[in-house]
């Protein structure tokens, strides 16, 4: 569980960055991670993924990485098989990644959703 906000964030990801710009006009202070350098842990994956009750919320399906593996593939993985691969591959998150102080998780950017998990 992340004891702040802690984001992990690809710098060419469009939606990273209104994300971000969204964190930061609201006065939301937050640890940035690049999402490629240090993606998070197979631990915290498993966490978001008890989360979501799911693992497809995690997944980038638009991605490069993702499409190259097929989507057969993934859905055809073990839930450890997908932990593994998406700990392994940064490109393979659906981002932003939001770990949250309490144990929630963020994934993407829905303003909505942003407002109602961090209560603006």
């Amino acid at each position: 569980m992340a004891d702040t906000l802690r984001v992990w964030s690809y710098s060419r990801c469009s939606t990273c960055r209104k994300a971000l710009t969204w964190l930061d006009q609201q006065g939301v202070s937050y640890e940035l991670v690049d999402i490629t350098e240090d993606p998070p842990s197979r631990d915290l994956l498993a966490e978001a993924t008890s989360f979501f009750g799911k693992r497809a919320p995690l997944f980038n399906t638009s991605g490069l990485s993702y499409r190259a593996l097929g989507s057969a593939v993934v859905k055809a993985m073990t839930d450890d098989q997908a932990l593994d691969a998406l700990a392994a591959d940064g490109k393979l998150i659906k981002r932003p990644f939001v770990a949250l102080p309490g144990g929630q998780f963020l994934v993407g950017f829905k303003q909505d959703q942003w407002e109602e998990a961090l209560q603006r």
